[in-house]
C-alpha cells in the first residue's frame, strides 16, 4: 500500500493582513472571561446546589487560568423555573445561593486576584412571581401596572385566540391568557420564553427607569459590568405583526432574520446608549456584553458601536462546523466587521445554552439548534474525536485577537452528559416540547473537583441537583492538575502564553497561501497559529514550539489532524 502524500505549505511567510492591532488598550478588548453557572460550580452548604461561598473558595483555582473576569449566570431571587433566568427580585440573592454579604465577599476576594465580577442582567423578561407582574395581573387592562408588560386583547369573536402567531423559544405559543380581576376571560401576555417569564414592555419609560435603578444597585456594589441576556429582544415591532419564520429569529427560506418583528429593532439602541452613559459615570472601565443572537455577522456590530456595548458574543463562531473554509470565512468576516466599528471580536465555543464543544465536535453532523441537547436516544458523539477537536479548536481560539469567553468545566475537557435520564431533566424546553427537544441540562451538570470525594468534590454530602456521570472522576480538577498533558494544563499553558505575548491585543494575517485546504493558519504578532482540520499530517516550518493542543500534535515538523500548534516566528 502506498503512503499518502503529506500536504505541504509554502514557507515564505508572506501574509495577507486582515486585522491590525487595535489602538485602544482597554481591558475588555483582549479579556478572558470565565462563565460560572453558580448552581453547578461548587456547593459548600451540602444541599446539592452550588452557592456563592463555593465560588469564593475557588477563586485561587480560577486565578491559575490567567483570566480577567468571571461572569455569573443569574443568582437573583427566583422560583428557579428556568434556572434563575426567571427573576423575582433583581436586587437580591436567592437564598439557595447565599446572601448579599456573600456576594460582596466574592467581589472582594476576586479583586484580590485582579479578577472582575460581571453579572447576568435579564431585562427582556422576569418571573411571573415578580411583584410588578403580580400587580399587573391584579390591575385592569389599560392601567399603568399592566403597561409594564405586553398585554393584548386576543383575536377571534371572544378574544379566544392569541394576539399573533409568535412561538416561544421553549416550544408552544408565546402568549398566555389570564383572567380579569372579576374572573372573566381576560387579556393575553407575551412571553418569548416560558409562560412563567412575561416580557417587559420596553416602550414604557417606567421600565427603563426601573432597570437604571437595578444597574446602579449592582454597580454601587462593585461589579465590573453586565452580560445582557437576549439583548436583541427588548423592543418589538409596532403592531406585533405575525411572523412566518423561526421562533428564534434565525434566517430561514423567505424569512430573513433581519425582518423578525420580535428581534433587532432599531429603537433598541437608544436603551443601550443610555446604559453606556450610566456605566461611564463609574470608574474602573465597566463593561456591557450583548447576547445578541442575530445574523449575519455584520448586524452584530450594531450592538458594539463606540457609544453602546463593548462586547457581543459571536454566535457564528460558536456554531462553526468542523470545516476549514467556513471557519476561515467566519473569522475573516468577523474581524473585518468589528474593526469597522472599532470594537473587539468576542470568541466563544461553549456556554450554558449549547452542547459543550467536546460533544458537538464529536458528532458526524453538527445540526443542533440553539437550545437543543443530546439525549440517550440520540446518536452519541465520538468522545475521543470530539476531545481532540475541542482542544485544537480552543487553542486556535485562544490565539485569536480579541476577547474570549470560557465556560466552566471546558478547561477540564468536560463533554455533555448525553445519557442523562429523562426523569432528572429540568430545562423548560424539555417539558414544553414533551421531550421532543431534550434541552440544555446536559451542559449544566455540576463540576468534578476531587476524584475520591462524594459527588467528586462538588458537595461534601454527595448531593447534586443533576446527577453526574460515573466517568466524571477522570475529569476531576485534582487529577488533571497532576497530569502535565491534561486539558486543564493545556488551558493553563495556552492562557499564560496568550497573556505574556499579548495575543488578545494582537493582529491577524492569514499565513501563507497554502496547498492543503485542511489547514487554518494565521500570524498574530510573532506567533504562528496553525490548526489541521484535514485528514493527513501537514508539513510546517521548523520553528520553536510555544504550545500544542496535545502532546502528540507534531510528528517532527508535521502537524497531525485535529491538532493545533503555536510556533514562534522570531
Amino acid at each position: 500500500m502506498s503512503t499518502p502524500a503529506v500536504p505541504r505549505v509554502r514557507h515564505d511567510l508572506r501574509t495577507i493582513p486582515v486585522h491590525p492591532a487595535p489602538p485602544g488598550r482597554e481591558w475588555w478588548r483582549s479579556s478572558v472571561i470565565y462563565q460560572i453557572y453558580p448552581r453547578s460550580f461548587r456547593d459548600l452548604r451540602g444541599d446539592g446546589v452550588g452557592d456563592l461561598p463555593g465560588i469564593t473558595a475557588e477563586i485561587p483555582a480560577l486565578a491559575e487560568l490567567a483570566i480577567d473576569a468571571i461572569w455569573l449566570s443569574p443568582f437573583y431571587k427566583s422560583p428557579q423555573k428556568d434556572a434563575g433566568y426567571d427573576v423575582a427580585d433583581y436586587c437580591s440573592v436567592d437564598p439557595i445561593f447565599g446572601t448579599l454579604d456573600d456576594f460582596d465577599a466574592l467581589v472582594a476576594r476576586a479583586a484580590e486576584y485582579g479578577i472582575r465580577v460581571i453579572v447576568d442582567l435579564v431585562p427582556n423578561h422576569c418571573s411571573d412571581q415578580h411583584p410588578l407582574f403580580q400587580a399587573a395581573l391584579a390591575a385592569e387592562p389599560g392601567t399603568p401596572a399592566r403597561d409594564m408588560f405586553i398585554f393584548r386583547d386576543g383575536r377571534g369573536a371572544n378574544g379566544e385566540l392569541p394576539p399573533n402567531n409568535w412561538q416561544s423559544h421553549f416550544g408552544g405559543p408565546a402568549w398566555t391568557r389570564v383572567p380579569n380581576p372579576d374572573g372573566t376571560d381576560g387579556q393575553w401576555y407575551l412571553h418569548l420564553f416560558d409562560s412563567s417569564q412575561p416580557d417587559f414592555n420596553w416602550d414604557n419609560p417606567a421600565v427603563r427607569e426601573e432597570f437604571e435603578r437595578i444597574l446602579r444597585f449592582w454597580l454601587d456594589r462593585g461589579v465590573g459590568g453586565f452580560r445582557v441576556d437576549v439583548a436583541h429582544a427588548l423592543i418589538k415591532k409596532s403592531g406585533l405583526p405575525d411572523w412566518g419564520g423561526t421562533a428564534d429569529g434565525a434566517s430561514s427560506v423567505g424569512f430573513p432574520g433581519s425582518a423578525a418583528p420580535m428581534f433587532g429593532q432599531a429603537e433598541i439602541h437608544d436603551i443601550f446608549r443610555s446604559w453606556r452613559k450610566l456605566l461611564d459615570e463609574y470608574d474602573g472601565d465597566r463593561v456591557l456584553c450583548a447576547e445578541a443572537n442575530v445574523d449575519p455577522v455584520d448586524r452584530i456590530t450594531d450592538w458594539v458601536r463606540s457609544d453602546e456595548m463593548q462586547q457581543a458574543f459571536n454566535f457564528a463562531y460558536l456554531n462553526h462546523p468542523w470545516e476549514p473554509r467556513e471557519l476561515r470565512r467566519i473569522i475573516d468576516s468577523s474581524l473585518r466587521a468589528f474593526d469597522r466599528v472599532g470594537a473587539p471580536t468576542t470568541w466563544v465555543l461553549s456556554n450554558h445554552d449549547v452542547v459543550r464543544h467536546v460533544s458537538r465536535f464529536g458528532l458526524e453532523a453538527n445540526n443542533l439548534r440553539s437550545g437543543d441537547g443530546i439525549g440517550p436516544r440520540d446518536s452519541q458523539p465520538d468522545y475521543l474525536l470530539g476531545a481532540d477537536r475541542a482542544r485544537a479548536a480552543t487553542m486556535l481560539m485562544l490565539g485569536l485577537p480579541g476577547g474570549v469567553y470560557l465556560y466552566q468545566g471546558e478547561e477540564l475537557g468536560l463533554p455533555d452528559h448525553t445519557l442523562l435520564p429523562d426523569e432528572f431533566r429540568q430545562d423548560p424546553t424539555y417539558h414544553r416540547t414533551a421531550g421532543l427537544r431534550v434541552g440544555r441540562d446536559g451542559s449544566r451538570v455540576p463540576l468534578p473537583w476531587r476524584v475520591n470525594e462524594p459527588s467528586f468534590g462538588f458537595s461534601s454530602t454527595g448531593r447534586s441537583w443533576l446527577p453526574q456521570p460515573g466517568f466524571w472522576g477522570r475529569h476531576s480538577r485534582d487529577i488533571e492538575r497532576q497530569d502535565p498533558f491534561s486539558p486543564l494544563n493545556m488551558y493553563r499553558s495556552a492562557l499564560s502564553v496568550r497573556r505574556g505575548r499579548g495575543l488578545g491585543a494582537g493582529s491577524l494575517a492569514w499565513w501563507p497561501e497554502h496547498d492543503d485546504e485542511g489547514l487554518v493558519a494565521f500570524v498574530n504578532g510573532n506567533v504562528l497559529v496553525a490548526m489541521n482540520m484535514g485528514e493527513a499530517p501537514v508539513q510546517l516550518p521548523e520553528l520553536p514550539v510555544l504550545a500544542v493542543s496535545a502532546p502528540s500534535a507534531l510528528e517532527g515538523t508535521r502537524l497531525r489532524p485535529n491538532r493545533t500548534v503555536w510556533l514562534q516566528l522570531d
